[in-house]
């Protein structure tokens, strides 16, 4: 089931992650998490109640026929708990494409309505019917009231909505206290910085028992439609993997890349991976190798590095406290390992970092320091356009992606060695609508990007990672597998 509201904020994943986590630990069932929209750190979250991981369903990053096929291939549980992005109609225009009840249609999934009634009452009801009509194809079977401020309100509310909407109000859940979900500038807090996750999931889950009907929702849950038509078979997993194995531009060579070992940084300062990255590059036979960039001293023995997105800002002390593994990374830049560096890791191979006025250094692999700012400096998806060679894609592929960060480049040298080579189409970049900052074997970007979405980027990053461990160690020359 798809849990959607009418506006960003209104209580999606506080609904989310107490179905999950109920649904889990109260009914005692294999619950798979999605995710739809941009998003690392509700995903998270998700995937912390779940124990199991949370995956990404969003059509504008990936293509319709690989949503389908990535939900399919995933869905190996008793029920699938989606969390939408913004109100249910929200997407790029006025036609709502790429929004959540777009996604809703096309896995034919019922949807659950949460709905802030602060400072409302009979007019809920106006948004609800309002939700209705705007397309009958989304299949809403229930309403969950948020905020309600007492018996009274709750009544009121209800009464208005089985009345004029003939949907079931499934529960309604009361103004919680602050701080059970701390927020930072980029939404909730990750769960791997929150000092009591435990305390923070069974609370939702509290929640969830106390103020929903959790029978009820399970048994919409429970009457979605399949998926597949009287014409055609539904697809299975392994008509999937064979499928993959086909695909002229995979690597199939699994045995040749079984030594391969790709290091991945993940720690408090870099966390935002799409599992299906890291489930891609096994899927081709390589090892990931987990790397902690505030305690490790030096990289490990590795044929290729990814670095994510996070938050370097808020650990930049520790990360410029450990120069030797600093001066680790710059040292096998230099010999020639691939790097692959999304938002955070850009920012870490800079220069330096100023946050609340205060510098610290970085890797220095590219001559820029960024500064932290109090707005978003970029946010929203994007697309850019591979304009000049680079290490892991091939000119003239047009990538699909997102950016998020409130820091600015405010000081770049320019160096003969170094050139950015994306071209953006939408979106901001680095500096002057161009992104993809390259360096020997590194390509470093604001822009995220998901492999399902990026069909060269897991075959690009493989073959970088052979050319180094075979040798010899020098300049890129993409190559198609």
């Amino acid at each position: 089931m798809v849990v959607a509201g009418i506006k960003g904020g209104s209580g999606k994943t506080t609904l989310s992650l107490g179905l999950t986590a109920a649904f889990k630990r109260r009914k005692g069932l294999r619950v798979i998490p999605f995710k739809k929209g941009p998003d690392y750190i509700d995903a998270g979250w998700m995937s912390l109640a779940a124990h199991n991981p949370c995956y990404n369903l969003d059509p504008f990053l990936i293509s319709r026929e690989k949503v389908l096929e990535s939900f399919i291939a995933h869905f190996h549980g008793d029920i699938a708990v989606i969390e939408g992005n913004r109100g249910l109609y929200d997407g790029m225009d006025a036609e709502g494409s790429y929004s959540t009840a777009e996604l809703a249609k096309l896995l034919r999934s019922p949807v659950v309505l949460i709905v802030d009634c602060t400072k409302m009452t009979r007019t809920t009801a106006a948004i609800v019917l309002g939700c209705m009509e705007m397309d009958r194809a989304v299949a809403i079977k229930g309403i969950v009231l948020n905020q309600v401020s007492g018996s009274r309100h709750e009544s009121v509310v209800r009464a208005s909505i089985e009345k004029y909407c003939s949907l079931p109000v499934l529960g309604a859940i009361p103004r919680l206290k602050d701080g059970e979900f701390p927020e930072r500038h980029m939404g909730l807090t990750p769960y791997h910085e929150h000092p009591a996750t435990e305390q923070a999931i069974s609370f939702v889950e509290q929640t969830a028992g106390e103020y929903l009907d959790l029978d009820r929702i399970l048994d919409i849950a429970n009457g979605a439609e399949p998926l597949e038509d009287s014409n055609k078979s539904p697809v299975t997993s392994n008509e999937l993997n064979e499928k993959k194995g086909s695909d002229p531009l995979l690597v199939t060579d699994v045995t040749r890349h079984s030594s391969l070992k790709i290091g991945v940084i993940r720690d408090t300062a870099f966390q935002f991976y799409y599992p299906e990255n890291l489930e891609e590059l096994e899927s081709r036979g390589a090892g990931i190798i987990d790397i902690n960039a505030l305690s490790d001293t030096a990289l490990p023995d590795i044929d290729a590095l990814y670095i994510g997105g996070g938050f370097p800002e808020t650990n930049a002390l520790k990360l410029a406290e450990n120069a030797s593994f600093r001066n680790s990374v710059r040292a096998m830049v230099e010999r020639g390992l691939p790097v692959y560096a999304e938002c955070g890791g850009l920012m870490f191979l800079g220069e330096s970092i100023i946050v609340e006025g205060r510098k610290h250094p970085m890797v220095g692999v590219f001559p820029i320091t960024f500064e932290m700012k109090e707005k978003p400096q970029a946010h929203g998806y994007t697309i850019v356009e591979i304009e000049r060679e680079n290490p892991f894609y091939p000119v003239g592929t047009v990538l699909h992606g997102h950016e998020f960060h409130y820091s600015a480049v405010v000081s770049m040298e320019e160096a003969e060695s170094i050139h950015m080579a994306f071209g953006m189409k939408r979106g901001q970049g680095i500096r002057s609508k161009r992104d993809g900052m390259c360096y020997k074997n590194v390509l470093a970007t604001y822009t995220h990007v998901h492999v399902l979405g990026a069909r060269d980027w897991a075959a690009g990053l493989i073959n970088r990672a052979l050319e180094f461990k075979e040798g010899p160690h020098g300049r890129f020359s993409w190559k198609r597998s």
